[in-house]
């Protein structure tokens, strides 16, 4: 029988007591009974207590190994979070450097086509005065054969006389 109705068994038993002339509180019992009643009670308990204190030292295991399990598992997480945290930043670092390494490629890229448009420019600019000086060595050699046309040099007197260029 369970411990418990035992100590049941024993109320009861108080309860149905007679009660002592003169007194409120004092009733009269079989001692026997009473006796033999908290002897199977003592002879549960062990066996009982034995149990539950059984299950209190596996309970306790149970929560020291998920405490363990919890432990290991913010552990983990407080890891991860870091690596995390790490990789964000190599990353920003990263994303920065790479942005400073394209302005940088662009503003040298940019450098260099000024400094070619320059270099293009002054070509031309010289090439356009070659040509300017050729125009007008061309026009003043235009010039002397229509003046030297109405002067009358090509009017064949002379065939063998060189050009006057």
């Amino acid at each position: 029988m369970d411990p418990l109705d035992r100590i049941d068994e024993l109320i009861a038993m108080v309860e149905q007591a007679r009660s002592v002339p003169m007194s409120r509180n004092n009733c009269m019992v079989d001692r026997g009974e009473m006796i033999a009643t908290l002897d199977e009670l003592r002879a549960e308990l062990p066996a009982d207590l034995r149990r539950a204190a059984a299950l209190l030292e596996e309970r306790d295991k149970i929560m020291e190994a998920g405490k363990r399990e919890a432990d290991r598992i913010i552990s983990e997480g407080e890891a991860e979070h870091a690596r995390l945290v790490s990789v964000n930043e190599i990353t920003v670092s990263a994303e920065h450097e790479g942005a400073r390494i394209i302005a940088e490629a662009r503003a040298e890229a940019q450098r260099l086509r000024e400094e070619v448009d320059d270099y293009v420019d002054t070509a031309l600019a010289n090439f356009e005065q070659f040509l300017t000086r050729a125009l007008a060595s061309i026009e003043r050699g235009r010039d002397k054969m229509h003046a030297l046309r109405e002067i009358g040099t090509f009017a064949g007197d002379e065939p063998d006389r060189p050009l006057p260029f």
